[in-house]
């Protein structure tokens, strides 16, 4: 496993490592300057598949975190690079919103309710019935079954709400059929990350704030893993799981360089 010295790419979650409710944690405008300045190549990745790149460039601009549209990888990105990679230019049934369409439309996919190849489930704020029902007779047909991410609630300011694998049990259940989930915990999302930026996973870091997703996977796509205890774990929470990241920090301010004091003689 590679010595933190040996990291020359990094990928990071979002939520819980890089903001908290739109504010920026500690070191996180420091470290995301630190990599921009020293051409260090870096992902922001996040799970969900509602917002397209310029769009959750534009929410963290907005909490003061300068972060590229470019630089920003979703499922949906990683779920249309996946799709793009079995059928070239082919057909889906999109249940989701402009992330996700967005991102299938730049892989040269058509949308389309007739005899597509794919039906692809995400997020999105209104589910409506009649989707999923024509989602489930669509799989019943020979389509196949993509879904952008497992997890089942999302967070809303009223509490939680059903996100995509709430919804892909639900089809699940009516078609005998799972889906091939691309998002994290799957290390797919991080290979198709690494590519993006042309890195490798010797050289690759995954920073991130949950043991059942961003450690475990990072784990399988054989990166240098660092978990973070500023979103939902904590020592207790560590302690459930068979497995360890390679570090622990307190948070993304301990990955902050210090410049050395300069003394003139």
């Amino acid at each position: 496993m590679a010595d933190r010295r040996d990291i020359e790419c990094w990928l990071t979650d979002m939520d819980g490592v890089l903001v908290h409710e739109n504010t920026p944690l500690p070191g996180a405008v420091e470290l995301i300057a630190q990599w921009r300045d020293t051409g260090t190549p870096f992902l922001v990745l996040t799970n969900n598949s509602i917002f397209t790149p310029r769009d959750l460039a534009a929410r963290l601009r907005a909490s003061g975190l300068d972060v590229p549209e470019e630089s920003i990888w979703t499922s949906a990105l990683a779920t249309a690079d996946f799709c793009a990679s079995q059928i070239p230019g082919g057909r889906a049934y999109v249940i989701g919103e402009a992330g996700l369409t967005t991102a299938l439309h730049e892989a040269g996919f058509i949308m389309t309710e007739t005899d597509p190849d794919y039906v692809v489930v995400g997020e999105t704020r209104n589910y409506s019935f009649d989707a999923i029902t024509k989602a489930i007779r669509l799989i019943g047909q020979g389509a196949r079954f993509i879904a952008t991410n497992p997890d089942a609630t999302g967070p809303s300011a009223e509490g939680p709400m059903p996100a995509t694998g709430a919804i892909s049990a639900l089809i699940t259940k009516a078609t005998g059929k799972d889906p091939y989930v691309v998002g994290k915990p799957n290390p797919m999302m991080f290979r198709s990350a690494m590519n993006r930026i042309g890195a490798h996973s010797e050289n690759t870091a995954m920073i991130g704030d949950r043991m059942d997703t961003d450690i475990v996977a990072g784990i399988e796509a054989g990166l240098h893993t660092v978990l973070v205890l500023t979103g939902i774990s904590d020592d207790n929470e560590i302690a459930k799981y068979p497995f360890r990241p390679d570090e622990i920090l307190a948070g993304v301010h301990e990955l902050v360089a210090t410049e050395p004091v300069e003394v003139e003689l």
